[in-house]
């Protein structure tokens, strides 16, 4: 009779080889039984020795599934050479978000409906997704008009197509003078001159906008009035009053990016004081997943055809599945659950980076995952990043974010939210101990 581990272990070895993948299901276990000629009691405690060992789930009433891996291990913050504390990218993730967004997607796997959603579709989407999307995306008793939601393969698609469509090639983009380093990216590609704009405390100055457009002409400005990336800026509401006043002055368009402002849901947008002159840009990846692949661009009727043309040219329409997915995750609450959960994440985060670097010069937000450290001298920008990778962290200096030749600051972003929360300590404790030390501590000998 055969032992049920060796069984066992003939199950794992096929899961290791990735004979068997994650998500397969396993064969019931009187069918198990009889293609391993063993008892069927046998079976049972085959099944139950997979489970301990952690490489398969049993799901009332489905089955059991073999488990994806688990995964690696944070690096030691002593051993660079193994890996890297990532402050850099920012991806939210809580504990609940797999077993929540799995739940959702139940009936979407059904063959009749997964053909469905395997089908093509447009930027426009599909009217029952428009809507359900309109209730996504609202936010602070603003809600956008269905019929002008365009979907796009993702967030940074949407931020581009939107670029494009108002800024023509050797055109003019106004930006703040900190600024997202993919809209850099964006300018290069398309032969845009971006316009540094200043900045207060209370973020873009509409005056400067005023000024820079009466200086040479610009044709749209980029803006992040909530939880601006890096600096965590909310303008506040006289402050976006002010600034859409300009815009209809000016008659120019904005694209507004949205993409962190889920965090912020109390507050509306740029577009709820502009909506003839703004476009909205925004994402699933932030507030669900990271690897959820989904962009949403709200357009005015006056511009809907120039972005929906700028989105055909760059051949980036949507996943019918991916908006399915979120037709889905909306109306059954996982996305209300979902961001609810984020932004008490993101308050628990910002409690870890309070801590570690009190007595810092350190600016952000209690509900944003990003947080902005002007560093203490003598230490600069450059010397400080390349001082934390060698201790396996990386963080970003403030010369990413800057626009043209505009001085960069002598500060670096930290991204709070990818590390588990007890390497985020390890590392952000790290850096202030590196911040209080002095940098020729830190200098290697390269002969």
């Amino acid at each position: 009779m055969k032992d049920y581990r060796s069984v066992a272990d003939t199950v794992a070895e096929e899961i290791r080889s990735g004979a068997l993948r994650p998500g397969d299901r396993l064969p019931p276990q009187r069918a198990f039984a009889r293609r391993h000629g063993i008892a069927g009691s046998t079976a049972a405690r085959v099944y139950r020795e997979l489970a301990r060992r952690g490489l398969t789930v049993g799901e009332v009433g489905r089955g059991t599934f073999v488990r994806a891996a688990p995964a690696d291990p944070a690096p030691a913050l002593t051993e660079p050479a193994a890996g890297r504390i990532d402050l850099e990218l920012n991806y939210p993730s809580v504990p609940e978000q797999s077993a929540l967004l799995a739940e959702g997607l139940g009936g979407l796997l059904r063959p009749d409906a997964l053909g469905q959603a395997l089908r093509p579709v447009g930027a426009a989407g599909l009217p029952a997704v428009q809507e359900s999307a309109a209730g996504l995306l609202a936010r602070g008793g603003w809600a956008p008009d269905p019929e002008r939601i365009l979907f796009t393969g993702n967030g940074r698609q949407a931020l581009t197509a939107a670029v494009a469509a108002l800024v023509p090639p050797g055109g003019r983009l106004g930006v703040e003078e900190l600024t997202y380093p993919l809209v850099k990216a964006a300018a290069t590609r398309l032969g845009i001159v971006l316009v540094p704009l200043a900045m207060d405390a209370d973020g873009l100055v509409p005056q400067a906008l005023a000024e820079a457009h009466a200086a040479a002409p610009l044709h749209a400005v980029y803006v992040q009035p909530r939880l601006h990336n890096p600096l965590s800026l909310t303008m506040s509401e006289q402050r976006v009053e002010q600034l859409a006043e300009v815009l209809r002055r000016l008659a120019l368009p904005a694209v507004e990016d949205a993409i962190w402002a889920f965090l912020r849901d109390d507050l509306p947008p740029l577009a709820a004081y502009a909506p003839e002159r703004t476009v909205v840009i925004d994402s699933l990846s932030k507030r669900l997943a990271p690897g959820l692949s989904l962009g949403f661009a709200i357009t005015p009727p006056a511009l809907t055809a120039a972005v929906n043309t700028a989105l055909r040219a760059g051949g980036w329409a949507p996943l019918r599945f991916a908006l399915e997915a979120a037709d889905r995750w909306q109306r059954g609450g996982t996305v209300r659950r979902l961001v609810a959960a984020k932004q008490r994440e993101a308050r628990a985060r910002q409690e870890i980076a309070a801590r570690c670097l009190a007595g810092f010069a350190v600016r952000s937000d209690e509900r944003s995952f990003h947080a902005w450290w002007d560093l203490p001298r003598p230490w600069r920008a450059d010397t400080f990043v390349a001082a934390a990778a060698r201790h396996g962290i990386a963080v970003v200096p403030a010369a990413a974010f800057t626009v043209g030749d505009h001085h960069a600051p002598n500060a670096v972003r930290l991204g709070l939210a990818t590390p588990p929360p007890d390497i985020l300590t390890q590392a952000l404790t790290t850096l202030a101990a590196l911040a209080r030390s002095a940098p020729e501590d830190h200098i290697t000998d390269c002969a």
